[in-house]
């Protein structure tokens, strides 16, 4: 049942590997590193119980320590952000943890409040956002999750592919076919957190590379919310200098 008394906590999963841009975290934007504008992004939210990094590295605890954020280590063999996320949650005593994956940083608070809020007071097991596309190299970007959600807002698949696939050629005078990016937040229950890191890895998000997958291909639905707030994600070391001309300190 909806529960207005909810505590939130929000965990920001970090690990320094990554195939495209390695020691992303610890990368430094505007003089500071991407895990650090991400962590004060996240403690500028209202009404949250607690704000931690996870991680398995010490370059990232170092990082976090030093501009003077809390961190939690997860040392065990984890297949996603969102399992560490799911050993981290039990030593701390909140029922809605919020997953906010380190290369997405929040530049309005509210945009956490877009999916905390509706969250807490919904029944929804798993909650997102989506924000609208608008350009083609958006949609077509690899890099960027695509997803389409059914009439309930719950969502029906996600993809790096454009999806849906427009097969007829848009006509004069139609509204062209909208098209909505998934935003590297998640807002679980507790229990369904720890449900969701006992599940098998399945077929689609192996495939994908999107552990959100997981939770559709066992029956877990995820409710998705649109939000309009904006937000920065470096996924390519080239990123950097194009979000450095552009970013606004928050």
């Amino acid at each position: 049942m909806p529960d207005e008394h909810s505590s939130v906590g929000i965990l920001i999963p970090a690990r320094y590997g990554s195939s495209r841009f390695p020691g992303k975290p610890v990368a430094l934007l505007a003089g500071k590193p991407l895990i650090q504008h991400v962590y004060e992004a996240a403690s500028q939210v209202p009404d949250i119980s607690d704000v931690r990094v996870v991680t398995d590295d010490d370059r990232i605890v170092r990082a976090v320590k030093d501009f003077g954020g809390q961190v939690m280590v997860v040392t065990s063999p984890c297949r996603t952000g969102t399992d560490r996320v799911a050993k981290a949650a039990a030593d701390m005593n909140c029922s809605v943890i919020v997953n906010l994956q380190a290369d997405e940083i929040p530049l309005d608070p509210f945009l956490l409040s877009d999916v905390i809020a509706p969250f807490v007071m919904s029944d929804a097991e798993i909650g997102t956002l989506k924000r609208r596309l608008t350009t083609a190299e958006e949609v077509e970007d690899t890099a960027l999750v695509k997803v389409v959600t059914d009439t309930n807002e719950n969502a029906l698949y996600f993809s790096r592919s454009p999806i849906p696939y427009v097969r007829d050629e848009q006509q004069d005078g139609e509204e062209p076919h909208a098209y909505f990016g998934h935003l590297g937040i998640y807002a679980f229950r507790y229990e369904t957190l720890v449900r969701f890191a006992e599940l098998p890895t399945g077929v689609l998000e192996d495939a994908e590379k999107l552990e959100q997958l997981r939770a559709l291909e066992h029956g877990i639905p995820i409710r998705v919310w649109e939000t309009t707030h904006p937000s920065l994600r470096i996924d390519r070391p080239e990123e950097l200098e194009a979000a450095s001309v552009q970013f606004v300190d928050i």
